[in-house]
């Protein structure tokens, strides 16, 4: 099963990654904070991910890292 692996210590939370989903499955997560002081993004329904990696590719920071 596909998954997405967020480094939140990098991720600025700038919200590429959500948009570029197909699935329209991250989202920031506004209930924390990262060490930064941003929101991370965070994969909220990981059986619906399809490892199609345009998330990562979409990332400025290279925070995302996809599994097959």
């Amino acid at each position: 099963m596909p998954r997405i692996i967020v480094d939140e210590s990098v991720c600025k939370g700038c919200g590429l990654c959500a948009n570029a989903c197909p699935q329209k499955i991250i989202s920031l997560d506004t209930g924390r904070l990262n060490p930064k002081g941003y929101h991370p993004a965070r994969l909220m329904e990981p059986e619906k991910c399809v490892g199609c990696a345009a998330c990562a590719s979409m990332c400025p920071d290279t925070a995302i890292t996809v599994e097959k």
